[in-house]
């Protein structure tokens, strides 16, 4: 029984350090289709229809609705650093001054006794990370303060591999500018995944076996 735990551990060990898989979630959201009574336009007669696609003069061309484009500009950048240090010193004696004669007389040497102990540690860590880049998502969702839910991802497929782009959040549509632009910072909620799979997606990651043995290891 003890066997074949081991090796279902083994297995599903190699499995997830072999493969990588997209997260599913982000497909972009396209516009809600019209009605079916306004599909056909009516034969009036006119020149202008607005069943073609319209934009009032004071609505412009700002990613407002429901499957309207905005482009992301990724400006990620976090910087940290912890540092530690601790020192402790613990210093004892013990004396005792036996009568200098009588039956009770010793060698004081031997009774005297004296202890010393100290300890000093620190640790520093530091850590880096940028994503800079653009991406265009969709809007999913709007709400009736003015704030929208958009998601999308972008997918590039290389000779060694893929790799992808995920983003999720909200945003304020008065922060879209007038080319349908908005900065990463001002997404709120935000969740930016960058991955991929490939050989240089495996090759920098430990293999299997190294996974396994690092799970198990008591050290």
């Amino acid at each position: 029984m003890k066997k074949i735990a081991l090796s279902a551990v083994c297995c599903a060990t190699m499995v997830a350090g072999c493969t990588t898989s997209r997260p599913g979630g982000y497909s972009a959201t396209l516009a809600p289709p019209p009605p079916v009574e306004q599909i056909v336009a009516p034969a009036d007669g006119a020149i202008f229809s607005s069943y073609s696609g319209y934009a009032p003069l004071h609505y412009g061309q700002r990613a407002a609705r429901v499957g309207d484009l905005v482009t992301v500009v990724l400006t990620e950048r976090t910087q940290s650093s912890k540092g530690t240090s601790a020192s402790s010193d613990r210093q004892g004696s013990f004396n005792i001054t036996p009568p200098a004669i009588g039956p009770f007389s010793f060698d004081p040497g031997n009774l005297n006794s004296g202890a010393t102990g100290s300890f000093s540690g620190g640790g520093d860590a530091s850590q880096t990370n940028s994503l800079s880049g653009t991406i265009t998502v969709t809007i999913a969702e709007v709400m009736p303060n003015g704030v929208a839910r958009i998601r999308g991802e972008k997918l590039m497929n290389f000779s060694q591999g893929e790799e992808w782009v995920q983003l999720a959040g909200l945003i304020r549509l008065a922060d879209v500018d007038a080319d349908n632009r908005i900065a990463s910072s001002r997404v709120a909620d935000a969740q930016i995944a960058y991955s991929g799979s490939g050989h240089f997606q495996r090759a920098s990651r430990p293999g299997w076996l190294s996974q396994f043995f690092t799970m198990v290891s008591p050290f």
